[in-house]
């Protein structure tokens, strides 16, 4: 069984994949700070947090990474479905949309390649934290 504690080292697909999310969230946040207004500012903060948070060297984070993408990829969802509901429906929003939806699609890979199963990571961190054993899932952060 891999001990979820230990850091592992990325690959270069890793590497690419986690500059291509960097990328992205930053971009989807430079087109919601040109929006101003505090709701378009705080959104953007939102994503420069995320995208800090996935590539950030602290042990903690990055043994919790697999949280961080969870986390990025519902605040991605969240900004989804609240501009359906409010809108604007203009050509730079469905840009930005267009640009979250590639997020999700690569935090998702990303989850995938490091971490497998989400239910058995949330499972597995949920025994851990209970005092009792993991199951057979592998885990890299």
């Amino acid at each position: 069984m891999n001990d979820p504690n230990r850091i592992h080292t990325l690959s270069a697909v890793d590497v690419v994949l986690r500059t291509a999310i960097v990328a992205l969230a930053l971009g989807t946040a430079s087109i919601h700070f040109r929006l101003g207004g505090p709701l378009f500012t705080l959104n953007g903060l939102g994503y420069v947090a995320g995208a800090t948070a996935m590539i950030i060297p602290l042990t903690i984070v990055r043994r919790h990474r697999w949280l961080v993408r969870i986390g990025l990829a519902a605040f991605t969802v969240t900004t989804i479905v609240a501009w359906a509901v409010q809108g604007p429906f203009y050509p730079v929003a469905y840009l930005a949309k267009a640009i979250e939806v590639s997020l999700i699609t690569l935090l998702a890979i990303d989850f995938a390649r490091r971490d497998g199963n989400p239910i058995d990571r949330i499972r597995d961190e949920l025994r851990s934290f209970l005092g009792r054993p993991q199951g057979r899932a592998t885990h890299r952060p």
